[in-house]
């Protein structure tokens, strides 16, 4: 943990409300890093008996986390803040993210309650009994499936729901989890004076009052209207009565919800002129970390890969999500989730060359871009879009073959997965423009020869960043970008410069006729699977 170095003159707060900890860092105006810290839910508090930070039910469906850990933790990490001699008095702005999709169930006179907190006491002892309900559902939770299909019979069907809110009903997101709450535990529902997200939540304890839902959160709770912004009435009618008045006010992620309470004054020494900027999800913070700019589009090569899109005009579909954008206030971002990433790519490796991702550059190397039509679709687990399991190699002439020679099979899966992604990108309104680049994150991004690859794909330039704690950095640099205005992305660039790592070569043409033939199997696939 690093001691904060007391010759700077103003600090900005990021923090990262994440499924198993609370993560802060602190820096500078030239984003110098002077304090980074956490407190891991499992390690730190064992009294809730959390497992990854959250509760499995015995359903395996029903996860959850005890909502007061979470006021806990916080305490917890304040409290190491200021026993370091952390200069709570030079800081300017704060700002944080949340998990996406968690909901906390404030009980009547509760508002009141957390305007009055004692600084002679910790947040937690005197808003233990706060919550109406005391279990949050979380992002994992998956056993809202009825309410799911309650949704979007409602409004007209999935296509619908999702030109409606930017995402067809998923058992994780809040509206479906308020529905059950409200279906199986009414005298609760009923007792909720107002229902928070987490980044609205960790917002409220900042500011000692209801904080105000941002868009890009919002986005992912099949609630909001993606084109008004408002909450869409025919959504919250199924959802639970009363809703709009539980679920309050929404603003842009760009807006200041208040300053600190004087509970932190007092307590910490914080500076009663700290501005609390809007606290996110954890997904839009790290797509503000990253720092992309309009027509950019940003690739995460992890366990699972992810294609975060800057966009202007989305088309939501079927699959994926159109969010608000938490950077710029009238454009969008789009979320693509693919399940089969790194794992599949290191199953190839490991089957085809020896184990060594040397050796798999190198075998990349010697195939050429396109590999000679071959292409391969590999869905080791039962893949998000689409809906099937298997591995699917077609050779040149478009037929089904057992298996490849072993540099056309490292070849084919890194070109069918990055075919896959940019196909996807497409279905939610992505267009190739005279400036995209691709930002490219994750352990695969660390790989040269897999790069270029993704440059040619794309037919764009690939550049990498190295951000650590890319949630809360994000977060921070909102808050700064919310306090003095200009473009964010000169902050951004301030923050971390970008890297040019691949420029694409001349094989448009090939990949342009990949991705049509590409299209083609994975509705033949799609098809079989039903």
């Amino acid at each position: 943990m690093a001691q904060a170095n007391k010759n700077q003159d103003r600090l900005f707060l990021g923090f990262d409300f994440s499924t198993q900890q609370i993560k802060v860092i602190a820096v500078t105006d030239a984003f110098e890093v002077v304090y980074d810290g956490h407190v891991q839910f499992d390690v730190d508090l064992p009294e809730f008996k959390t497992n990854g930070g959250v509760h499995i039910h015995p359903d395996h469906v029903t996860i959850t986390t005890p909502t007061k850990m979470w006021v806990k933790a916080f305490d917890l990490l304040l409290s190491r803040m200021k026993a370091s001699d952390f200069p709570f008095h030079k800081v300017v702005a704060v700002s944080g993210a949340g998990q996406q999709h968690g909901s906390v169930y404030w009980k009547k006179g509760a508002r009141i309650q957390l305007a009055n907190l004692s600084p002679d006491q910790n947040m937690f002892d005197q808003l233990k009994d706060s919550f109406s309900v005391d279990d949050s559902p979380v992002w994992m939770d998956s056993s809202t499936a009825d309410q799911c299909l309650k949704l979007e019979k409602a409004v007209g069907g999935p296509q619908v729901l999702a030109s409606i809110t930017g995402s067809r009903s998923y058992v994780r997101f809040t509206g479906n989890q308020i529905m059950k709450i409200s279906e199986t535990k009414r005298e609760a529902y009923d007792n909720t004076e107002r229902i928070s997200l987490v980044s609205s939540f960790a917002a409220s304890l900042f500011i000692g009052d209801y904080a105000p839902i941002d868009h890009s959160d919002a986005t992912g709770m099949n609630l909001l209207d993606i084109w008004t912004r408002e909450w869409a009435p025919k959504c919250l009618e199924v959802c639970g009565p009363n809703l709009a008045e539980k679920l309050g006010p929404s603003v842009h992620s760009t807006k200041p919800v208040g300053k600190v309470s004087s509970y932190f004054v007092k307590k910490y020494g914080f500076n009663p002129e700290c501005v609390v900027v809007a606290f996110v999800g954890d997904n839009p913070a790290s797509l503000a970390g990253l720092a992309p700019e309009q027509g950019d589009v940003v690739v995460s090569l992890g366990t699972s890969d992810t294609v975060f899109l800057w966009l202007t005009k989305p088309t939501p579909g079927l699959s994926g999500h159109i969010f608000a954008n938490p950077i710029n206030q009238d454009d969008f971002m789009s979320l693509t989730c693919f399940k089969n990433g790194s794992l599949t790519r290191e199953r190839i490796r490991d089957e085809n060359s020896e184990g060594s991702w040397d050796k798999f550059s190198e075998m990349l190397k010697k195939t050429p871009p396109g590999n000679n039509g071959a292409l391969g679709i590999y869905f080791d687990q039962m893949e998000i879009q689409p809906f099937a399991e298997g591995v699917y190699r077609f050779d040149g002439e478009g037929n089904k073959v057992d298996s490849f020679p072993p540099e056309v099979e490292v070849r084919a899966v890194i070109e069918g997965q990055f075919i896959a992604r940019k196909v996807h990108a497409e279905n939610v309104g992505f267009q190739l423009g005279p400036n995209t680049r691709v930002i490219a994150t994750g352990g695969a991004s660390n790989n040269q020869e897999i790069l270029q690859v993704l440059a040619d794909v794309f037919n764009s330039p690939v550049y990498v960043k190295e951000v650590p704690n890319s949630a809360a950095l994000g977060c921070a640099m909102r808050a700064k970008h919310t306090l003095d205005g200009g473009k964010f992305s000169d902050i951004a660039q301030k923050a971390h410069p970008s890297v040019l790592v691949a420029s694409p070569g001349p094989y448009s043409q090939v990949y342009s006729q990949l991705s049509v033939r590409y299209r083609e199997f994975e509705k033949m696939i799609e098809t079989q699977s039903q």
